[in-house]
């Protein structure tokens, strides 16, 4: 047995068994308590989680958004594109869902139905997003094998972002439902979640359906990516034979099937259990013991936001080369900043130049001036490049 504080209220102290089983029934809800589940060593495992997961995700997710912001190549080009999207959606996934998620559970805090929603509707928009740019992930690879000849043309930079575009749009109006009506008129109504307050049981079926739509797409569409490069593979193996490279190599296909079943592995796993939970309480009562597993359940939708940069960003070689130059050229910018505080005016605008220059041609300043290490040498260059 344990005693909940309802906080500075008079209200008197309510009483109720935490672990047991028997359905949600039959119980006070006073500024939400019935679902503030958790006990004092599940508020530390999971504000643990949350502190840890929350700061690394925004992190990696911000580099990955500056590192295809800054490069010109990159966000040109629609798969990056999704990339940098499904990175803003996880941004967003890190702060919303780590701040409300906290400040419920572990701090108790009790907001108007309004307030509460419109912190849940911004959680919702993260991480319906992030699953959605996932699927134009997948559709992207899709094309760029079944239509490699004509993928230029059917996915164009325009088309990328109309579809970003769309999918934003689509699921801020999903996500905000509630706040503009459709929500539980009463906490403990037969038609009210039991694990979100204010939800009704309907919008959650709703919402459910609608990512685990997402997600059957995005399986398909791996899995077709497979069957065509399995096909691929063989096609080139039988006319080929075995010898050559083929033996000495891992088949194309087999490296795909590796890599997207790790994908979708974490996608699978992350996503499933909690919305499990969510099918489950739309059709029966949940008890204490499963909200309390729900609350762990829904931290690993928080822990695939973490992962989807190291799967899915830096596994391109192009955007690792990026950010490789991106870090250069933030040294490069602090060596001649050092150098033009130890050297005369003069010197320094000269260095100050090179700097510009020679990181735009991907050489480091220090083996250009190296090499021209004097104003004679430099007139020289000039005259060579010029007889040339």
């Amino acid at each position: 047995m344990e005693e909940w504080d309802v906080g500075p209220s008079l209200v008197p102290v309510q009483v109720r068994d935490i672990t047991t089983s028997t359905p949600r029934v039959n119980r006070s809800c006073k500024n939400l308590e019935c679902y503030m589940i958790l006990v004092e060593k599940e508020k530390m495992a999971i504000g643990s989680i949350c502190f840890l997961a929350g700061p690394f995700t925004l992190l990696e997710n911000v580099l990955v958004l500056g590192v295809i912001a800054t490069t010109a190549t990159l966000r040109q080009r629609p798969s990056y594109i999704f990339i940098g999207s499904l990175a803003l959606a996880d941004v967003f996934a890190s702060c919303f869902f780590t701040t409300s998620f906290l400040d419920f559970h572990l701090f108790r805090r009790h907001d108007d139905p309004t307030a509460y929603l419109f912190k849940l509707g911004g959680v919702t928009v993260a991480f319906t997003s992030s699953v959605g740019s996932l699927l134009l992930t997948a559709l992207d690879r899709y094309l760029c094998i079944h239509q490699a000849s004509s993928y230029k043309v059917l996915l164009t930079r325009r088309r990328a972002l109309l579809s970003l575009l769309t999918l934003w749009s689509t699921t801020i109006f999903i996500s905000f439902l509630p706040l503009m009506g459709w929500r539980c008129p009463e906490v403990l109504s037969l038609t009210c979640s039991s694990l979100f307050p204010y939800i009704s049981k309907g919008y959650l079926a709703c919402w459910t359906s609608f990512i685990l739509v997402l997600l059957a797409l995005i399986l398909v569409a791996y899995a077709l990516i497979l069957w065509k490069a399995h096909r691929h593979e063989s096609s080139m193996h039988s006319l080929q034979g075995a010898a050559g490279t083929g033996q000495a190599r891992m088949r194309m296909d087999i490296r795909l099937a590796r890599t997207f079943g790790l994908i979708l592995l974490i996608l699978v796993g992350c996503w499933l259990p909690a919305l499990s939970f969510m099918l489950a309480d739309v059709a029966v009562l949940l008890s204490c013991f499963q909200q309390r597993a729900f609350a762990f359940c829904s931290t690993l939708c928080l822990v695939n936001s973490a992962i989807n940069p190291l799967l899915y960003a830096l596994r391109c070689r192009e955007l690792r080369v990026a950010l490789l130059q991106l870090l250069q050229r933030v040294r490069d910018i602090g060596r001649c900043k050092k150098s033009t505080q130890d050297t005369t005016p003069a010197l320094a605008s000269v260095e100050d130049n090179n700097c510009t220059v020679f990181t735009m041609e991907g050489e480091t300043p220090r083996a250009r001036i190296s090499r021209l290490d004097s104003i004679s040498e430099i007139v020289n260059n000039h005259q060579m490049n010029d007889r040339k």
